[in-house]
Parts: C-alpha cells; sequence; structure tokens
C-alpha cells in the first residue's frame, strides 16, 4: 500500500481561499467533437508531451498533502485513456487518508463499461455532459456520437450505485427549445440537473461564443414560469445555485460564470493533462509542473512549484469583460490569449461543479 501524504501547510492564496479542490485532466483527447468545445479537425498532443498516469498521481498525491480534498477527474474525455483505471485505483487509495471525494466528469460514452470499476476504485458521484435528448442533434452536436450508449451509461452508472449528475451548456438557437423537456426528463430518472453558461474560450471562428450565448439568467426565468422553484442550501464544493423543482422533487442548479461572479469563494484549481497548472480559467497566468517531474530534479521543487502558482490566483476572472465588449468575446482577442484559452479548453472539460 502506498503511503500516506505527509501534512503539509495548506494552500491558501493570497486573499485567504483555500485551494481544496483539484480538477484533474488526464487527456486531451475524446472521442466526441462537441461545437462548442473543439474545432472538429482537432490536433491531438503528441502522447510525450502527456503526463504519464503514474505523474499524474504523483501531482494528485502532492495536492492531497497541502490539503486538497476533493479531486475531479477530467479530460477531453477521461475514460478513453488506456489504462485510467489504474490511476482511479491509485487515487481511491487516498479516500480516508487526506481525500474526501474522488469524482468524474465525463461525456458518458463508456460508462456502460466503466461504472462498476469506477464505484469498486472508490469513486462514488459522477457529472455527465448531456446536452440534448434529441438523437440527431446529439450526432449534429458531437458531430460523430450517438445517444443510446450515453443513456446506457447512464443506466449502468446508476446500477453500479453511482450518484449521477447531469451537466448540460445552455446554446442559444440550439437546445434552449429543450429546457422545460431535460427537467421534466431529469425529475423522470430521478437525476439533479445543472445548466451552464457557455464560455469564450478555445478555438473557434470569430462570432462563435456570442452565438452560442444563452444567459443563465434567462434560463432561471423560463424554468421559473413552468416549474415551482424553491432556493435551496446546497455545497458540492462546486460553483453552482440550486434550486429545487416541486413537480420532480429533484434539484437544478445554475452555474453562470460570465453574468455571476462566484470568484471570491473559488476554491479550485486546473490541472492539464501536460503538467500545466491553472489557477484560474479567466486568466492566462500558469505554471508549469512537468519540470518538477522529469530531469535530474525531479520531485524536489513540486511543492514550492504549486505554492508559487496559488500565489498568483486572482482575485477574478475577465470573463465579465468579454461579455460587456461583444468585440472581445472571442476570436478577436490576442493570439497570445487565444492560444493559451485554447490549451486549456483542448486539455479539459470546463463545465462542472
Amino acid at each position: 500500500m502506498e503511503s500516506v501524504p505527509t501534512a503539509l501547510p495548506p494552500l491558501v492564496d493570497p486573499f485567504g481561499r483555500r485551494v481544496s479542490y483539484l480538477r484533474l485532466s488526464v487527456t486531451d483527447r475524446c472521442d466526441f467533437r462537441c461545437a462548442y468545445c473543439m474545432a472538429e479537425d482537432v490536433q491531438f498532443l503528441p502522447k510525450r508531451d502527456v503526463l504519464s498516469l503514474e505523474e499524474l498521481e504523483q501531482i494528485a498525491r502532492a495536492f492531497v498533502s497541502m490539503g486538497v480534498t476533493k479531486i475531479r477527474v477530467t479530460g477531453g474525455e477521461p475514460l478513453v485513456r488506456r489504462n485510467v483505471m489504474q490511476l482511479f485505483t491509485g487515487l481511491g487509495g487516498l479516500l480516508g487518508r487526506g481525500l474526501g471525494e474522488l469524482t468524474v466528469t465525463t461525456n458518458g460514452s463508456q460508462l456502460e463499461r466503466m461504472a462498476s470499476p469506477l464505484f469498486a476504485a472508490g469513486v462514488r458521484r459522477v457529472n455527465v455532459s448531456l446536452d440534448t435528448l434529441k438523437p440527431e442533434r446529439f450526432r449534429a452536436l458531437t458531430r460523430r456520437g450517438d445517444l443510446s450508449p450515453v443513456l446506457a451509461g447512464l443506466q449502468a452508472a446508476r446500477n453500479a450505485g453511482l450518484k449521477v449528475k447531469i451537466n448540460t451548456v445552455a446554446l442559444k438557437g440550439f437546445n434552449e427549445d429543450e429546457l422545460e423537456d431535460l427537467v421534466l426528463w431529469a425529475g423522470a430518472q430521478k437525476l439533479d440537473l445543472t445548466f451552464i453558461e457557455v464560455m469564450p474560450m478555445g478555438e473557434l471562428p470569430a462570432g462563435t461564443r456570442l452565438a452560442q450565448f444563452l444567459p443563465l439568467t434567462e434560463v432561471q426565468a423560463r424554468l421559473g414560469a413552468r416549474f415551482q422553484l424553491t432556493p435551496i442550501a446546497k455545497d458540492t464544493g462546486g460553483p453552482s445555485r440550486y434550486w429545487r423543482v416541486a413537480e420532480t422533487g429533484c434539484d437544478i442548479g445554475l452555474i453562470a460564470p460570465m453574468t455571476e461572479n462566484f470568484c471570491g469563494s473559488c476554491n479550485r484549481v486546473r490541472l492539464t493533462c501536460t503538467g500545466t497548472l491553472y489557477p484560474c480559467l479567466g486568466k492566462t497566468s500558469a505554471r508549469e509542473l512537468r519540470p518538477a517531474l522529469r530531469g535530474e530534479k525531479a520531485g524536489t521543487n513540486l511543492e514550492a512549484e504549486i505554492r508559487s502558482a496559488i500565489a498568483d490566483k486572482p482575485k477574478g476572472h475577465e470573463f465579465a469583460l468579454h461579455l460587456a465588449d461583444a468585440s472581445r468575446f472571442d476570436a478577436s482577442r490576442s493570439d497570445e490569449t487565444c492560444a493559451n484559452e485554447t490549451a486549456i479548453a483542448r486539455a479539459m472539460h470546463t463545465t462542472g461543479g
């Protein structure tokens, strides 16, 4: 059995926020090509640039030793990475020994075969990205995916004992006519559902993000006109605000990075599969951890590099600026900014709490 991570001083940013949540990307690859996430002809990273499963676990252990209690494994699509269960098993061994929760965000395509192994490794909750219940729309959005395996995966996850939450990106002109149907479907399935605003990130043609943007203020108003919504206090370690739907008994959440600033309580950082640590998605400052893992000085300065990155965590993101100035919402930004945002968007799911 691996040793328990040594308890070190916790990670606290310059504004007194304690970092307790790591989103850990294990691959930039995905079996879908969702239109709001990546270009259809995306070029994936060379395998040599991606951290090994052992290196990812080493970083995760370092974070747990510094007070991180929640790890969410993301991608790309994390479950397409070869031998990824090795990492889940290793991280699962930290549960109860510093780590409090191990979760995963997935598109659901691999859940039917992997739900039981995930539960055995210690995962108890999964977030599944699902933006439409119409098979033809699903294929159009994902550019190659089928809806039926995803629905089968949801059932397999519940059969395995996993709690499932659905993440739906609200997209203007695409799924805004399904909002009420999604709430009713999730209620019938006894699944909680979170709507998420699209963010101005990644390598898409000019104007794409602004054309896709549907403010969640509009979503909330529409749902409130159809359902009886009661605000509830619910802490899942993420930025969602929650309402109980009287008609279904289930909860809906809203994550609105553009129209609502939740930075004051931000407790998370994100690590790409190449070892780049981003203290905030709304800023392009980052720290490269890979040099601390490979070479003569491997491991000697990993803690110091992590703490240095946390020291750069900003007070708040700049997404509101993009929203206020449509000309800056997407591809008209600087080449450097777009390149950095593309690296983040390609290397991990940015949705979900």
